[in-house]
């Protein structure tokens, strides 16, 4: 069953590196940034993996391209070029 929904217009920020993969990510399963977003979201809400060993295996090709070092655990004590400490 198709289910109705309202999307809306956002501005995130969203770390360089990290949104390089996402698209590249996006563009390699046809999706559009907004649709993968949607997906991972929901699939986490679950506490479910959104992506296959396939589709890991390519993010982690993309995060070589894209020299992409963070890790989950990186993702509370990140900070901006230029903020103070």
């Amino acid at each position: 069953m198709t289910k109705s929904i309202e999307r809306v217009q956002t501005g995130v920020r969203v770390e360089k590196r990290t949104l390089k993969v996402l698209k590249g990510l996006a563009e390699h399963l046809d999706l559009s940034l907004g649709d993968l977003l949607e997906g991972m979201a929901l699939h986490c809400f679950e506490n479910l993996p959104p992506f296959s060993n396939e589709t890991l295996k390519k993010i982690e090709q993309l995060k070589s391209v894209y020299d992409l070092d963070l890790k989950a655990s990186d993702s509370h004590s990140l900070r901006e070029t230029g903020d103070k400490a």
